[in-house]
């Protein structure tokens, strides 16, 4: 797997702190194509979009299996490193998420602390990190730095007091980094004196999500951004301009 290696290794180099890697969040071979034709390094692959694309729900609507498919259509199509939102896992074990990964031509993942398969309850934070573990010893065991983006949901779900939100989130997300974490995603809409708090007391580049259509990327740069992507947003900005040109033909 040395080429798989070598673009995994290019993917990880792409996330610098104030000079942030801008991934499309795409869903299948023409977005995919759409993205990279427009000149983006890497591609996300979000697990919204796709089971959009696949007439599935989000959440695990779909399975990991009908995943993969859509990545293998996906790294076919495009040359560029891939990273893939995994959504909690799939009731997979970690060890089967890398080797399918893997072998779809994928080079990163998305792993959530909500398990959509156990009613949406949230890992704790040491159960969370042992996932984060597992799935860095797996790739480690198959020779591929898979680049894993550690994603908390606490922003997300407005889980308990909003006072100590952020502190919880910083600790839950030390914890993966401490477990083989190489990107933190904090996800959710944060004001800025939140995101340079973030950016500045976690260790690793601290993903940040975007809405395409109206946010300026140099304020995420400016916050300490590692990686931009824009889970559901591109696809969802694109169906808007859809629905305009068809409301023309009614």
């Amino acid at each position: 797997m040395t080429s798989l290696s070598a673009k995994a290794e290019t993917f990880l180099s792409l996330h610098r702190p104030g000079a942030p890697a801008v991934l499309p969040t795409v869903w299948d071979a023409w977005s995919a194509n759409l993205a990279a034709d427009a000149g983006f390094s890497a591609l996300t692959v979000g697990s919204h979009p796709v089971a959009d694309s696949l007439g599935r729900a989000d959440n695990e609507g779909m399975t990991f299996d009908e995943l993969l498919g859509r990545v293998r259509d996906i790294t076919a199509a495009v040359d560029v490193p891939v990273s893939i939102d995994i959504e909690s896992g799939y009731g997979e074990e970690p060890a089967r998420l890398v080797e399918g990964l893997l072998d779809a031509g994928a080079v990163g993942l998305n792993i959530e602390d909500t398990v959509h398969g156990e009613g949406g309850r949230l890992r704790s934070p040491e159960e969370h990190a042992d996932v984060v573990r597992a799935l860095r010893q797996a790739a480690d065991a198959a020779g591929v730095h898979l680049v894993v983006n550690a994603r908390t949901d606490l922003f997300l779900r407005g889980d308990g007091d909003a006072s100590d939100r952020v502190d919880r989130a910083i600790a839950r997300l030390q914890l993966a980094t401490d477990a083989g974490a190489d990107v933190l995603y904090p996800v959710g809409r944060h004001d800025d004196a939140t995101l340079r708090r973030l950016t500045g007391e976690l260790p690793l580049p601290v993903n940040a999500i975007a809405l395409p259509g109206e946010d300026d990327p140099a304020t995420f740069a400016a916050a300490g951004v590692g990686r931009i992507s824009f889970g559901p947003f591109l696809q969802a900005a694109l169906a808007t301009e859809a629905q305009r040109l068809l409301a023309r033909w009614k």
